[in-house]
């Protein structure tokens, strides 16, 4: 054990512990504290144990503290007084490195700002050959918009970002959120200019080579660059290549940008260059590693670096340096002064692999062995008794014979005929796997015959969160972990990774775009990955068994995320509008071929074949039409080709198949060769490729049809999908669908939509659902028993029985998976309006038709000028009562005073509007309806207030008088105002009446009166014949002029 007076316990590793006592020793306990080395670096413990310790005749029971790993024994402390041991005079004086006061002298190094390099910019070399790829910019969620906001005013600030109108290259980017919550932006190379970068040919550094020129070091020091790449400008060609589109528009990136593949190999090549000729001074991408053997030396050496990063315009991370240590991790390997050591994480994998407790974790184990068998002398003889329990009747006991065979697999497996020096000539490969409890990864070397031979190992548990990951996130943190694991060994040289999982291919391939729809989780991940110049390969489960072997015998303890962040947004652009019904006919102006059939329509065809272009044309050339500049083809719209790719856009908005597709194309909008462009589109869709289901395997028993519309509806659950729950309801008579959002699979969150549902069409006759919780309990027997509707329930494990709403299930979720834009309630409601909208395969008309007996308006309506969005027109019928300017009137009065009152039009303020002006002085605004003629006279106004107070006493008006004023509201305004101005004798009571008119005797009172003067008529009436309203013969009329019964 080695002496260390700085330290209280004693420490044991557990490998020198199973020398000492093969047998197990005493129990241990747990450890109560947590146990880290002199870089804060948490050091694993397996407990504390009490032993009996022998020292030159004293026997004492002692606490050891055993700890995982290949740690060296320390002698602590608290074994001293026990034992009689003492440590007396000095024997070694420590030198201190003052590395506080080198630092002061520099201060424009640490300052934490973002440095800029002095020397010339930095230009990449793109190929030529190769075209410039724009890609669109992504949405940005409205949650997140201010701090992406935040930063790029930031970035444009440091000098980094400059806004540009467009650039021939724009790179979309993905912005993950840092634990701190700020946002860091990162673009998507890999799908533009890193197609046309030629490879750099500066070497990545030998790691034999870098760890041979620390030789006699005793003081080390590792420096950190903040935000390397950033801190070297580019040329402007170089910027414009490396554009980014945001929702603010293009920026021009004039610094060294992260994720461009041939970055790792330039900054190398300037950091060699700048710190060439100093001693001790090893440069590996962004750390910079100093030694010195005295501490004068690495004071000098330090201060060296330090000035020639002032001068350059570098600056460092004060906080991430470590500074006059006497030992320092570097490139995976343990620096102090005694030389290079291999980490103990490269073996611990194996070495603390638990025991197998089953025949299962036992095949994994040896599933092991056998992948590195031809490495491994003796194996079948140190192996044997392992191989013994695996006879099929053999019973499963553990023993010491089993344990120790154990151990010496792992010992075997560790030692240098397995574990192979990392060589920088060979190809690097890393196997990844992962199980349901734990992820595996082996880095090895392929040799040139073909095998392949380990390099380190790494094995961790999953956490109570990652068990529950899907499977193919499981293995996707397996290659995650393992990358960031092996990441000295990796960055910045190519390698290759190897999953048994193909599903991954698709999504971490970085020959592949970045899949849109994506985790959140996993489009960190493939950021991250985006970092490394990896090829990944498949490779079935049997060949990997040394990754599978690790993945389920992992080490006991957890590890963090290896990308961590809290969110991920993404930018993307808003669609386009709607294409009008004008838009159509500007173009329809231009296009060679529609404005030739245009005038044809117009003028006549020619007697002669036109050409083979027109042939579609002329086929249908009597059923063509031209209406305010469009070409139809009965209602359809005939589309000019320049419109016909958004068209084609539109109708596949929710991605419809090529029959929906072609329906809802035929209901709206034609061109020649339609059919086939639709089917090409669908054929091409990558959405729906990727997410094209299987066919059927066999059709299914139908039901019987339904009677009515509503009368039968199929009803389920679906999801969880992209962690929403919805309830599908379609009617199997009409194929309406109905989709809500629901907070869980339970009876009332269904009871609530059938509620809601039926308070709109009312109650079906039948309700048809599968055997979820949900519809057998008695709540919702209640329910359906209430409202008289008869339940039917699929068979168990049937459910092609309620079909409807399976494939309305199935329906629902590829659209939703295809439609990407807007939050859930747009992406419901969008898809809801193109499904009640669109032709029914089966029934050959839309579910709204069948439902409510007309077709939805939606936006290809506006395709078709005669349902445009034009101007009001006032309808055909009877004209309105017309008034002009200066005309007297009577208006209606709504406030105190007489109901009608003498005004004059001012104005006319619409069909059937007016402006007036009453005799006090009041501007009022009226409706026709609201008017009436004044007609000038003598007695006009007696006789109005006449007519105001035998309405206000409930007299009966006499019949003459009746008919004139419902004549005057029924003027004629077709004829002249001459002839509404000829004046016409009133006819008088004391006229002959026709013969069947009976008229009572009038007061003698009347017939002396003065017979008023005769008015003056604007319209002639004809003559009549009158009586009083048989509804007034049982009453007793008030009537001037005559009496009646």
């Amino acid at each position: 054990m080695e002496l260390d007076t700085g330290s209280t316990l004693s420490i044991i590793s557990a490998r020198t512990l199973r020398k000492l006592c093969p047998t197990g020793g005493p129990k241990l306990r747990p450890a109560p504290f947590t146990l880290r080395d002199f870089q804060k670096r948490k050091v694993p413990t397996m407990g504390v144990g009490t032993f009996r310790v022998q020292y030159r005749g004293r026997m004492r029971r002692l606490d050891l503290l055993v700890v995982k790993g290949p740690y060296i024994s320390l002698l602590g402390l608290a074994w001293f007084g026990p034992l009689g041991l003492a440590v007396t005079g000095v024997n070694h004086t420590s030198l201190q490195v003052d590395v506080d006061a080198i630092c002061k002298e520099f201060p424009g190094v640490f300052d934490g700002k973002l440095g800029q390099y002095t020397g010339p910019p930095i230009a990449l070399q793109l190929d030529p050959a190769v075209r410039p790829v724009r890609l669109k910019a992504r949405r940005v969620p409205f949650a997140l918009k201010p701090r992406i906001d935040e930063e790029l005013d930031r970035l444009v600030e440091q000098g980094v970002l400059e806004p540009v109108p467009n650039a021939p290259w724009e790179t979309p980017i993905v912005t993950p959120v840092k634990p701190n919550g700020s946002v860091r932006i990162c673009a998507d190379y890999k799908c533009t200019i890193n197609k046309a970068l030629t490879a750099h040919a500066y070497p990545v550094p030998v790691v034999s080579h870098v760890l041979a020129t620390l030789a006699g070091s005793k003081f080390f020091g590792k420096l950190d660059l903040a935000q390397a790449y950033q801190q070297l400008p580019v040329d402007e060609a170089t910027a414009e290549a490396q554009t980014i589109v945001t929702h603010r528009g293009a920026f021009r990136v004039k610094r060294l940008q992260f994720g461009v593949s041939v970055a790792p190999g330039i900054f190398q090549n300037l950091m060699d260059s700048l710190l060439k000729g100093i001693p001790g001074v090893t440069p590996f991408f962004d750390d910079v590693l100093i030694a010195g053997p005295t501490p004068e030396e690495f004071e000098d050496r330090l201060r060296t670096v330090l000035h020639r990063f002032q001068t350059a315009g570098l600056k460092v991370k004060r906080e991430k340096c470590l500074l006059g240590v006497p030992q320092v991790d570097f490139l995976g390997f343990m620096v102090d002064a005694e030389g290079v050591h291999p980490t103990g994480d490269k073996v611990r994998a194996i070495c603390d692999a638990p025991a197998p407790k089953n025949k299962t974790e036992l095949q994994a184990f040896l599933g092991l062995l056998n992948f590195y068998h031809s490495f491994l002398p003796h194996k079948a003889a140190v192996a044997e008794p392992l191989h013994r329990l695996l006879d099929k009747r053999a019973p499963w006991v553990w023993g010491q014979r089993q344990e120790a065979a154990f151990q010496a697999v792992k010992d075997l497996l560790v030692s240098n005929s397995v574990l192979a020096h990392f060589d920088e000539r060979l190809p690097v490969v890393l196997a990844c796997d992962a199980s349901p409890y734990g992820i595996g990864a082996v880095l090895g070397h392929q040799l040139p015959d073909g095998r392949e031979v380990p390099v380190a190992y790494f094995s961790q548990t999953l956490n109570a969160t990652e068990r529950n990951y899907s499977q193919i996130d499981k293995e996707g943190l397996a290659i995650v972990k393992g990358v960031k694991k092996f990441h000295d060994f990796l960055y910045g040289r190519p390698f290759t990774v190897v999953t048994d999982h193909k599903p991954l291919l698709g999504l971490f391939a970085p020959e592949k775009q970045t899949p849109q729809v994506l985790s959140p989780r996993v489009l960190r991940w493939s950021i991250f990955l985006a970092s490394y110049q990896y090829a990944l390969i498949h490779r079935p489960g049997k060949a990997m068994g040394h990754a599978d072997a690790l993945s389920r015998l992992p080490l006991p303890e957890t590890g963090p995320d290896p990308a961590p962040a809290q969110e991920v947004m993404s930018l993307e652009l808003l669609p386009d509008r709607p294409i009008q019904a004008q838009e159509v006919a500007d173009h329809s102006k231009k296009d060679r071929v529609i404005s030739r059939v245009l005038d044809w329509v117009w003028r006549g065809w020619p007697s002669s074949s036109p050409g083979p272009e027109f042939a579609g044309y002329t086929t249908r050339k009597h059923e063509l039409s031209a209406h305010k500049g469009c070409l139809l083809w009965g209602s359809r719209v005939v589309v000019p080709q320049p419109l016909r790719k958004r068209v084609l856009t539109a109708l596949h908005e929710t991605h419809p198949g090529v029959v929906r597709m072609k329906a809802l194309a035929r209901s709206y909008v034609w061109w020649p060769g339609i059919d086939g462009e639709i089917e090409a589109w669908v054929k091409h869709c990558q959405a729906c490729q990727e997410s094209r289901p299987d066919p059927p395997r066999a059709p299914v028993q139908s039901w019987e049809s339904a009677r009515a519309p509503w009368s039968r509806l199929h009803v389920d659950f679906a999801g969880p999908f992209q962690g929403k729950t919805f309830f599908i309801v379609v009617d199997s008579y009409t194929k309406w669908l109905e989709v809500a959002l629901v907070p869980s699979t339970s009876t009332s969150a269904a009871i609530r939509v059938l509620r809601r549902l039926f308070a709109t069409h009312g109650l079906p006759d039948t309700l048809v659902s599968d055997n979820g919780t949900a519809f057998t309990s008695g709540e919702f027997q209640t329910f359906t028993a209430q409202n008289a509707i008869r339940h039917i329930r699929s068979a168990p494990f049937h459910p092609a029985t309620n079909g409807q709403a399976e494939r309305m299930v199935r329906t629902t979720k590829d659209t939703l998976r295809r439609m990407t834009q807007g939050d859930w309630e747009y992406r419901l409601a969008t898809f809801l309006l193109a499904q009640h909208s669109t032709p029914s395969s089966t029934t050959g008309r839309s579910p709204a038709e069948l439902l409510m007996g007309r077709r939805l308006a939606i936006r290809l309506d506006r395709l078709h000028p005669d349902r445009a969005q034009d101007e009001v027109v006032v309808g055909e019928g009877r004209n309105p009562r017309t008034f002009e300017a200066q005309d007297p009137v009577y208006a209606k009065n709504f406030g105190a005073g007489p109901a009608w009152v003498p005004a004059t039009v001012t104005r006319v303020t619409g069909p059937v509007s007016y402006e007036v002006l009453t005799d006090g002085g009041q501007c009022w605004r009226r409706h026709c309806d609201q008017i009436r003629r004044r007609f000038p006279g003598e007695n006009q106004e007696e006789e109005d207030r006449s007519e105001e107070s035998q309405g206000n006493s409930g007299a009966v008006r006499p019949i003459e008088q009746q008919g004139q004023v419902g004549e005057a509201e029924s003027v004629n305004t077709e004829r002249t105002r001459e002839a509404e101005r000829t004046p016409e004798p009133e006819p008088r009571l004391s006229e002959p009446l026709a013969p069947d008119q009976t008229v009572p005797s009038q007061p003698a009172s009347l017939e002396h009166e003065p017979e008023p003067e005769p008015r003056t008529r604007e319209h002639p009436r004809p003559q009549r014949t009158r009586r009083p309203p048989a509804y007034l013969e049982d009453y007793e009329c008030d009537l001037p002029g005559r009496t009646g019964t």
